[in-house]
């Protein structure tokens, strides 16, 4: 149907498929109730190549592009959003910061260990009072000759507890206010790092949550991420790729959840007939399916822009945030009439329809949220600021 997709890309997205529905799915709702963070499954996902997707194979990558990420990332998160949400991390944010502005030393010793499945990545911007307004940081670097040494707190940092490495966003020249913000590497295993509290999520349970506290951390300037200063125009790119993957995984909570309803239509009988034969089912069948290809088709514009970047060197951040409004909103959309559809099975924790109208939330919120993709967009339509 799509000229764009190759058979290479139909086999990574079979081999995402067969993996988690085989490894993932039977283990989902244990690891959602538990909130116990799946280690071998994720440690797996690496070592079998979705960890790195679009990294080059010299640095333990697959080489393909965002298309190949994109169709893996959905059936991973049709299985379960939770180890989507690392999977998301590790490529769209912790490994493409490093291949995109780190030297070559720093993609030798922290790159190439989290592509290939050895580590987990993280990354951190948020802090208990900077969500989208990155510029309002009160955690600080200060550069002491070959070291800066960090204070502080941040806060809602996607597999924290669990990560070997984390990029760190904060905060060097206060007085510059975002052009202040610059990039670090932090090894979790050195002294002045600890982990504070662990996020008590509606969703996404089985994804590690948890604030990092920063006491007197010595980063040395080799570990620097980029140029001091430039640390706010580095988020802001990784961000665009992040929305995406954000985008993707709502694409598979909104499958999963079609699929699920659409087979349960089939099968339930209500008044001497399949509810699937009622109006208003079928209304609801129909909505779903509406918004589930059209979010599909501005993701595959988004990784095509994105790909196409790479030799233009044009934004993609408008169908980039295109993507994740349109299609986080229809996982919350999609995913409540799911519910509905199901009745109270539906509100049971004996079908994972519960657990994808709790997952699909947080695709509205992280990474960017509805109101902050509004603005993007409106902001690249009108050139207004």
């Amino acid at each position: 149907m799509f000229s764009f997709i190759t058979e290479e890309h139909k086999m990574i997205q079979q081999a995402a498929r067969d993996f988690a529905q085989k490894s993932i799915a039977p283990i989902a709702a244990h690891h959602d109730e538990t909130g116990e963070f799946p280690l071998e499954t994720i440690l797996e996902m690496g070592k079998l190549g979705f960890m790195g997707i679009e990294i080059p194979e010299e640095y333990g990558g697959s080489g393909m592009d965002t298309l190949a990420y994109v169709l893996a990332l959905t059936e991973i998160c049709k299985a379960d959003a939770s180890h989507g949400t690392v999977m998301s991390v590790n490529s769209s944010l912790y490994t493409r910061s490093l291949l995109l502005y780190g030297t070559e030393e720093q993609r030798q010793k922290y790159l190439l260990p989290v592509t290939t499945g050895e580590a987990i990545g993280a990354y951190s911007l948020t802090e208990p009072m900077s969500g989208s307004d990155a510029s309002n940081m009160v955690s600080r670097a200060e550069r002491k000759g070959d070291v800066y040494v960090i204070n502080g707190r941040k806060s809602w940092v996607t597999s924290a507890p669990v990560a070997k490495y984390i990029i760190l966003f904060t905060m060097t020249n206060p007085e510059e206010n975002h052009k202040g913000i610059s990039a670090f590497i932090i090894d979790t295993s050195k002294p002045g790092f600890t982990l504070g509290k662990t996020e008590p999520k509606m969703g996404i349970r089985a994804s590690a949550t948890s604030e990092i506290i920063f006491d007197n951390y010595e980063c040395s300037v080799e570990d620097r991420l980029g140029e001091e200063g430039q640390g706010f125009r580095l988020a802001m790119s990784l961000l665009d790729a992040g929305r995406i993957g954000i985008a993707s995984q709502a694409l598979g909570i909104s499958e999963a959840a079609l699929e699920a309803s659409v087979s349960y239509a089939k099968e339930r009988e209500a008044f001497g007939q399949k509810i699937g034969q009622f109006q208003m089912i079928q209304q609801k069948l129909a909505d779903m399916k509406c918004r589930v290809d059209a979010s599909r088709l501005l993701i595959y514009q988004a990784a095509l822009a994105k790909d196409a970047a790479k030799e233009t060197g044009n934004r993609y951040g408008l169908e980039a945030s295109m993507a994740k409004l349109f299609a986080s909103e229809t996982a919350v959309f999609v995913t409540h009439q799911a519910v509905q559809i199901h009745g109270g099975m539906g509100y049971s924790k004996e079908l994972p329809l519960e657990r994808y109208y709790r997952d699909a939330k947080i695709t509205e919120i992280y990474e960017g949220t509805s109101e902050i993709q509004r603005m993007v967009i409106a902001r690249n339509l009108t050139g207004l600021r």
